[in-house]
């Protein structure tokens, strides 16, 4: 038999159904579009059948198509396996977007979490703001975003509560006006919500200071410039005090919103990983129950 089914183009077509595309694929394999329909066609010239074909602006799977791409999957489990089998690993890469609220306080433990339940991935973080993300995650670039609010995506899940809380430089004292908030730039969940809870409660608020970092809001905020709510898990950020003198705002949801055609045993346990230590509270206690999960 002189056909031969390589492994390098069975992933590329395996990325393709996957990402939703072949620039999608492209982008996800580090590879340009070009060599990822190069391989299709070196596919197509193996088994001598149409794979893909033009629907409108897209591409879609022919019904042979559809049936290579399931032998792929299997042929690609098997060689990997095999690689183990020898010690040798083969990683898949998880790439998981998140907005700066509680990055720090999030990912660490949710990187060790990772580790252990899915130990042949390797966990890559994009941190961003969330029309990025959500355009990042549409474009097949991330496989998992972490978004605060309730998201109206089907492939959302809730997977907790974040707890927010009033911060200030020490010496800042609450004026007799309207109370400047330090926030990021909209649109924004935190801003948000620190702007409907005073006016929950009647208390007059204006935007004192804004920045499209945390680490802008936390220096402006430092700096005495006015109170920022932030979700800190208990941390109180370095330079700020939390003050008690403001109406405590509602927990702030987080969602995880996952692309299309991710494992589902990896979003599975990327959320059951989220919902565990969202439950905990993610501190530092919190981490060392578990490093052995």
């Amino acid at each position: 038999m002189d056909q031969i089914l390589d492994i390098v183009p069975l992933r590329s077509l395996v990325a393709v159904a996957d990402r939703g595309g072949f620039q999608r694929a492209a982008t996800y394999l580090n590879l340009s579009q070009a060599a990822v329909s190069q391989h299709a066609r070196r596919l197509e010239a193996a088994t001598g059948r149409q794979l893909v074909e033009r629907d409108g602006r897209k591409s879609r799977f022919t019904p042979d198509g559809e049936q290579l791409l399931g032998y792929a999957r299997r042929i690609l489990a098997l060689h990997d396996e095999a690689l183990r089998s020898f010690g040798v690993e083969s990683e898949e890469t998880i790439v998981i977007g998140s907005t700066e609220h509680a990055a720090a306080q999030l990912l660490p433990y949710l990187t060790a979490t990772l580790a252990k339940s899915l130990p042949d991935h390797r966990v890559r973080y994009r941190l961003d703001r969330g029309a990025a993300l959500r355009a990042a995650l549409a474009a097949g670039r991330l496989d998992l975003v972490l978004l605060p609010g309730v998201s109206d995506d089907p492939r959302a899940a809730v997977v907790g509560e974040l707890e927010l809380t009033w911060y200030s430089s020490p010496g800042w004292c609450r004026p007799s006006g309207p109370v400047p908030l330090v926030a990021f730039d909209s649109p924004c969940a935190l801003r948000t919500s620190a702007l409907e809870t005073l006016a929950g409660h009647g208390i007059p608020a204006e935007i004192g200071a804004e920045a499209n970092q945390l680490a802008g809001v936390h220096a402006a905020a430092a700096a005495g410039l006015g109170v920022a709510l932030l979700a800190t898990f208990g941390q109180t950020p370095e330079g700020l005090v939390a003050r008690d003198d403001l109406p405590v705002p509602d927990p702030l949801p987080l969602s995880a919103c996952c692309r299309q055609g991710l494992d589902p045993q990896v979003s599975g346990h990327a959320i059951r990983s989220l919902r565990r230590l969202l439950s905990a509270g993610a501190s530092p206690s919190a981490s060392e129950t578990y490093k052995g999960a």
